[in-house]
């Protein structure tokens, strides 16, 4: 078989490993927090589909500087050892019944942050689909446990769908927008909708 650009350790892949995460995605949110000012110090944030860690150990470390709180949740374990004190992780479905409780009682949160993906089946428009419904049910939970004032990442597959999303948020948020960061692979269609400041 073949092997493709992505078999390659590229450069985001090789800076992550040398500082210790577990994955090159952390940049997309070092990116996007710069820009938006997504997390701040003593914020309770939650990490939907958080495996295998990186924006979790990079939230811990660079954004709430001990000061703050995670949940994070992803049907997969977290590939940190240790988990950080400042994380509770829950493994499972995060828009479970069972899941919905724990999360009302560890929160309502500051900011929700997700660079959840389905699983993807090779077929663009499926999985376009399963990634906008993805990104609804992520918007769902914002509207129930995000406090008033905070912020929102969603990642989402390009296709259409994204612009209905963005029109739900602006009617969530004081200010709703997409954007694309550097370290998304250049044949990657994934971007990110942002919402700041929720009414």
């Amino acid at each position: 078989m073949a092997k493709t650009r992505r078999d390659k350790a590229d450069f985001y892949t090789k800076k992550a490993h040398k500082e210790g995460y577990p994955a090159r995605s952390v940049y997309k949110l070092e990116e996007i927090q710069a820009s938006n000012n997504i997390i701040k110090p003593g914020d309770k944030v939650l990490d939907v589909g958080a495996a295998p860690g990186s924006w979790t150990l990079y939230t811990h470390k660079e954004l709430l500087k001990a000061k703050g709180s995670i949940v994070a949740v992803d049907l997969n374990p977290l590939n940190l050892n240790p988990i950080p004190p400042t994380v509770t992780f829950f493994q499972g479905d995060a828009f479970s019944n069972e899941i919905r409780l724990k999360l009302i009682e560890n929160g309502p949160y500051d900011a929700i942050i997700s660079d959840a993906a389905p699983m993807t089946m090779g077929n663009r428009n499926v999985d376009t689909m399963r990634s906008e419904s993805l990104a609804e049910q992520v918007l769902y939970l914002a509207t129930e446990h995000l406090k008033p004032h905070g912020n929102l990442v969603i990642k989402i597959f390009q296709g259409g769908g994204q612009q209905e999303i963005l029109k739900q948020m602006r009617l969530i948020f004081n200010k709703a927008k997409t954007t694309k960061p550097k370290a998304c692979r250049t044949d990657s269609f994934e971007i990110f909708l942002i919402g700041i400041d929720k009414k």
